[in-house]
């Protein structure tokens, strides 16, 4: 249930409710309705409102701590793909106000989490594979690059923010290498992977469910999307940090992935056991890095209900580190970090 606009003063609401204000009649809007949506990991937040047509999304992203500008410029990509993202009704970038069109208030986080049977999942599913394979197919040239250097630097988090922060220890010289030679091994060959449109969190919460059956997801929450590796987004939604999948369900959708973006002609190789590899690889750095992340969002932000997903991705982390020698360090590295762990059993490794 979408609660009330907090009576606390906010002068970026006021703002807000003046630039609501100044937008054209004709769009009926009913700013007395204007309630909270959802708010992400970000400084971003989101309101609904009731318009002519029934409602409608306000995006408020603070410019001096966010940029509206790339959510204008890759849902303009997206749709051009053929992507179903939200459409703009209004907007000052300016101020960091945007009015978008609804794709509606349920996510497939929630649904999952509510409960489906194995046919309705696999219809909500499969089309977002394929949705996916559009995205792939999106030019990405003049995005930011996912580079070797920057997959390194957000590394950085799982050392700083879960290692010494949350797990309250520091690494042993030994460990320290070994974790340093796993990430450099990681990086470069995830950087090496074909280049293409990377949403970045392509997962659960940022996909709405279908106006009818079977029909694309909607596409949220792309503001971030860069030129990077090809299976950073089938990671991304297969090992999903919110919801835990067993692992023929991942096969599964990994192989149907591979199968589509290789019939529309993107760069996956024809060899699927190479393929996976590579994904696994992908998916091992991504969630070591939101490990850190989670635990910076608890810890800095204040974001507590983060840390409850965090034994899922230590899950996916030890799926894939237990499946190749050169990560066996890791393994040795995440048994003693669990026996720091607040409630941990005594002599616990």
């Amino acid at each position: 249930m979408e609660s009330q606009v907090s009576a606390q003063p906010d002068p970026r609401l006021a703002s807000l409710h003046a630039w609501l204000a100044t937008l054209p009649p004709g769009l009926g809007i009913d700013a007395a309705t204007l309630r909270p949506a959802s708010s992400d990991a970000s400084f971003r937040r989101y309101f609904r409102v009731d318009i002519r047509e029934g409602t409608a999304v306000v995006m408020d992203a603070p410019p001096q701590r966010e940029d509206c500008r790339p959510f204008l410029h890759v849902g303009e990509r997206l749709r051009t793909a053929g992507l179903n993202v939200p459409a703009i009704l209004a907007g000052n970038p300016e101020q960091g106000f945007l009015l978008l069109s609804d794709l509606g208030t349920h996510t497939y986080y929630q649904a999952v989490r509510e409960g489906l049977g194995d046919a309705d999942l696999q219809r909500l599913y499969r089309p977002a594979l394929h949705a996916l394979v559009s995205i792939q197919r999106a030019p990405c040239a003049d995005l930011p690059r996912y580079d070797e250097a920057r997959l390194a630097d957000e590394l950085s988090v799982f050392q700083e923010w879960y290692v010494e922060r949350h797990c309250g220890t520091s690494l042993a010289g030994k460990e320290e290498t070994a974790l340093r030679d796993i990430f450099a091994a990681l990086t470069a060959d995830n950087a090496a992977q074909p280049t293409v449109l990377v949403h970045r969190d392509y997962h659960s919460p940022n996909l709405m469910l279908p106006a009818g059956p079977g029909g694309p997801p909607g596409v949220i929450d792309f503001q971030d999307a860069v030129a990077g590796p090809i299976t950073y987004d089938i990671a991304s939604l297969v090992t999903d940090a919110r919801l835990t999948w067993e692992e023929d369900q991942q096969l599964d959708w990994a192989i149907r992935y591979w199968e589509a973006a290789r019939a529309a002609g993107l760069p996956v190789g024809d060899d699927f056991a190479a393929f996976h590899r590579a994904y696994e690889w992908m998916s091992l750095q991504r969630n070591l890095r939101i490990l850190g992340v989670f635990a910076r969002l608890s810890h800095r932000d204040g974001k507590h209900h983060y840390l409850d997903h965090i034994p899922r991705v230590n899950g996916y982390v030890r799926q894939v580190a237990g499946r190749y020698g050169l990560f066996r360090p890791l393994l040795r590295i995440l048994d003693r970090l669990d026996a720091c762990l607040p409630g941990a059993a005594p002599g616990a490794a």
